[in-house]
């Protein structure tokens, strides 16, 4: 077998593996299992800024959209209680850069003969080149960013479920809603995992 060979069954062996679902850990299908378990979640009031309050409300109402379990606003009678922070910034983003070229060249030459009394020869030559060129560009471009960490604790205390996501906003939407879509959408992704275990 050449080496040859060798490598593109090694190369197509990677492949095929990487293309088999891992079994989860121990540790995380112990916290998908208690994820199946889940049936009505209080959202608890964001840490951050002053846009945290904005983004609980649109992630409540993603997470209502997803049908995945009751959304309560009683604390006692929730199951889990989804907690964490978020931040939603709009900043000024600046670039600013300058090229330049530059060259000068001169050449001169003079002959003075003769003194006091005698004819007097001179000859001046003379030449100079110059050439500049300057280029300057600033632009400033508004952006918008958004981050948001949340994590599902059960009644005794304890993490189930955890992620951090964030956004500079998407075609059709803003960065804050981005993010609840992008956390409804990998809570969804594990709850599917947790309904797949035996």
């Amino acid at each position: 077998m050449t080496k040859l060979t060798m490598w593109i069954l090694a190369a197509c062996a990677t492949l095929a593996a990487a293309d088999v679902p891992q079994p989860p850990s121990a540790l995380q299908e112990a916290s998908l299992r208690q994820l199946r378990t889940v049936h009505r979640v209080y959202v608890d009031r964001l840490t951050g800024g002053e846009t945290a309050a904005q983004m609980r409300d649109i992630l409540i109402s993603s997470l209502a959209g997803a049908d995945l379990f009751i959304l309560t606003e009683n604390q006692e009678r929730a199951d889990c209680i989804l907690r964490g922070a978020s931040e939603d910034l709009v900043f000024t983003e600046v670039h600013q850069s300058s090229d330049g070229i530059n060259a000068h060249a001169n050449l001169g030459m003079g002959t003075r003969n003769g003194g006091y009394g005698s004819s007097s020869n001179s000859r001046n030559n003379s030449a100079g080149i110059g050439v500049g060129e300057n280029e300057a560009d600033h632009s400033a471009e508004r952006r918008h960013e958004a981050i948001a960490a949340v994590r599902l604790i059960n009644k005794d205390g304890d993490v189930i479920w955890s992620t951090t996501q964030e956004s500079l906003g998407a075609k059709f939407h803003g960065a804050s809603a981005d993010v609840a879509e992008k956390i409804t959408a990998r809570l969804k992704d594990d709850f599917e995992k947790a309904r797949r275990l035996p």
